[in-house]
Parts: C-alpha cells; structure tokens; sequence
C-alpha cells in the first residue's frame, strides 16, 4: 500500500526568494561591472578593491532601502484593503456573504454548496476568507517590508563579495578576465539554484542570467578602457 507522499509547494518561498536572487544577481554583476571597468582603467589592485567594498556597502544599503520602500507600499495597499473588507463585513454582512457564495460559484460549485461553504468560512473567519478569495491576499504572499530589505541586503553583499575575493586571488596579469569568468560563473549557478528552487528549467534560468550580464560587464570594461591610465 503506497502512502500519499506530503506536498511541497513552492509559493512560500515567493517573497524571500524574490528578494534574495534579485540582490545576490545585482550584488555579483553591479560590483563585477564596478571593478571591471576600474580594472581595464589600469587601476592597482588597491583602488580595484576600495571601488568595490564601497559599491557593495552602497549596493546594499540601496537594495535594502528601495526593498522596504517598495514592500512597505505593497502592505500599506493590503492593510488598506483589510479594512475596507473589514468595514463592508460589519455593515453589510449579507450582502458580503452572498459575493463569497459568488466566488465559489464561479470557481465551480452549485448555488446551494457555495451557500454552505461561504457560510460556514464567514462564520470561522469572515475576513480571512474575504482577505483570500476576493482580494487575493494569503499569509505566504502577505508583504513583509523588513523581511525583503534584510534578505535583499544580506544577498547583495554575498554577491559582491565574490568578484571582490577574486580580486585578491587573481594575478594582476590576468585580473580583468579572471573576474568576469569568475562572476559569469557565480552568475550562472545562481540563476540555476533560483530556478531549481522554483522549479523552472535550470539550463534557461542559468543563460539568461549569464547573457544580461556578460552584456553589462562588456558595457563596462569598454568604458574603463577608453581611460587607459593609472588612477591616482
């Protein structure tokens, strides 16, 4: 006899997974692109390195910043919703009672089971019910602003420190494709492991996040060659 095996579902890792991928990608190639382009300037290993520690702290600080701003709205709009759900519920009970049995109407169920389920949803938990069938808010896809700006900070510093102890390990001669091999590298396991975790197709996840950034780490060593001199 073959057990039902317990379900895992990928729709609770949304937010931190967000966050956290989109600032170790932009830590990797905004601080990569950074050093690159100071490198192919003839910088010392030096000046390499305090570009790069100073765009990984104001990379992180931004991400935090503009993470908590922008989640921060999202949940006000939420919270905003809640009560509005919440003043229509004690106002005019049947009428709300009857838009849910509408919900699962449309959703499949005959008039008199939705009657039923509605009812009996409105009675545990009026505003939870409404909060996830008519506006689409459930407690895995609430905004967390402190969440996402930790996650996206902590990511973004991860990801900068890897072009940044390539910098340190790489000899001078070959600094400049060392990093952007290095970072392409890091770039593509990234992209791979965010798409494993959320179960999309590993290969495409990886090129197009290899691709987008090979291009901005190009853009850059361009720039930083037209100035072909040691920076003092």
């Amino acid at each position: 006899m073959h057990t039902h095996p317990t379900e895992s579902h990928r729709t609770d890792r949304v937010g931190w997974l967000r966050a956290a991928v989109l600032g170790a990608n932009d830590g990797i190639v905004s601080t990569a692109s950074l050093v690159v382009g100071v490198a192919a300037a003839n910088a010392s290993q030096t000046q390499i390195l305090i570009t790069g520690v100073a765009g990984l702290v104001g990379g992180a600080l931004s991400m935090a910043a503009g993470e908590y701003v922008s989640v921060s709205s999202q949940a006000d709009t939420e919270r905003a919703d809640l009560r509005v759900e919440q003043r229509e519920l004690e106002q005019f009970p049947q009428q709300e009672l009857k838009e849910l049995a509408g919900i699962y109407v449309r959703r499949g169920l005959d008039a008199n089971l939705a009657r039923q389920v509605a009812e009996q949803l409105t009675a545990h938990d009026a505003l939870s019910a409404h909060a996830r069938d008519e506006l689409g808010i459930t407690p895995e896809l609430r905004a967390r602003p402190l969440q996402a700006a930790v996650s996206s900070a902590a990511a973004f510093a991860t990801g900068a420190a890897m072009p940044l102890a390539t910098i340190l390990l790489a000899p001078a001669a070959h600094r400049l494709m060392v990093v952007m091999a290095s970072s392409l590298l890091f770039l593509g396991v990234l992209g791979a492991t965010a798409a494993r975790a959320g179960g999309a197709p590993v290969l495409r996840g990886a090129l197009r996040v290899v691709l987008w950034s090979t291009l901005a780490m190009a853009a850059t060593a361009w720039v930083g060659s037209l100035f072909d001199v040691s920076l003092t």
